[in-house]
């Protein structure tokens, strides 16, 4: 069985890699917290000291960080994956990042005898927790074979969308879509708030209607409309995402004025210290800056 690296044990690696080694899989992991490390240690992982490390035990292994400059530390740095790596290594990153860092992760594994696929995830923290995530992946078809069975034990949904790259691309379009809903969802129901509106009556309006979308159908009444704020995907994580996706679309020379006018949005609820909370919790910073009640089911 292929030895397998995990570096990046926060709120989704940590599920995730516990869930590879739930499945059977030799799994040596490292995180700059200890503390994300402990639990994995207890399932019985091998507790790293570096990257570096992780490198050298590992055949493959899997990133889950928190955005490009720690991708690119732990792939390119001196104490990092490739420096350490032998040839024939596979590094999976799953995290959100910078298409074009991944292009270059990508390059620089293929001079080393290396290579990369870029698998990052669809759904939440709780999906990671019971094994459920989505996985959009990019790659060639003898490395997403190498890697199906991983993801198999972390997920149940898996996309092979096409070679290294697509799958950051993918997700940006993805994720387009889901935030910027947030941003549109909250505004309907703050306005829907100041008419007085029956709140039911309302989304049993818009659910018969093309108007609908998945996040308000699916995603809300489990979390803000429950008043349930706790981050399943901050708002933080958003700003980043419409971030990533407006640098992205302004290197292609495709231009996104909602994208730009839904990060402002975000970026005024982050001002207002609201960034760790639940991205569905848009229609909270609302109805604060407008004196109405917040919706609940």
């Amino acid at each position: 069985m292929a030895r397998i690296g995990f570096i990046g044990l926060g709120r989704m690696g940590r599920p995730m890699a516990s869930n590879l080694r739930k499945k059977g899989f030799e799994l040596a992991v490292y995180d700059v917290d200890p503390a994300g490390v402990r639990p994995l240690a207890e399932l019985g992982a091998t507790d790293a000291a570096s990257a570096a490390e992780v490198a050298r035990q590992s055949d493959i292994v899997f990133t889950m960080l928190p955005g490009s400059p720690e991708v690119e530390a732990t792939v390119l740095g001196k104490d990092g994956l490739i420096a350490n790596g032998r040839a024939g290594l596979l590094i999976v990153d799953m995290s959100t990042i910078d298409p074009r860092t991944t292009d270059r992760i990508a390059q620089a594994a293929r001079d080393s005898g290396m290579s990369v696929v870029d698998a990052p995830v669809g759904r939440l923290a709780s999906h990671a927790d019971r094994g459920e995530c989505l996985f959009m992946v990019g790659g060639s078809v003898d490395d997403v074979a190498r890697v199906q069975p991983m993801l198999q034990a972390m997920g149940s949904t898996i996309h092979h969308c096409g070679d290294v790259g697509t799958g950051i691309r993918t997700k940006l379009v993805n994720n387009y879509l889901a935030v910027v809903s947030c941003q549109l969802n909250a505004e309907a129901l703050a306005l829907s708030q100041r008419f007085g509106l029956d709140l039911h009556k309302t989304l049993e309006v818009i659910h018969g209607t093309t108007a609908t979308n998945g996040q308000l159908k699916i995603a809300w009444p489990a979390k803000v409309l429950a008043g349930d704020i706790e981050p399943g995907f901050a708002i933080d994580l958003a700003h980043k995402d419409l971030t990533l996706i407006l640098t992205a679309a302004n290197d292609q020379r495709v231009p996104m004025p909602v994208a730009a006018a839904a990060r402002e949005a975000y970026s005024m609820a982050r001002a207002a210290r609201w960034g760790r909370k639940d991205f569905s919790a848009m229609v909270d910073v609302l109805c604060d800056q407008a004196g109405i009640e917040k919706p609940r089911l």
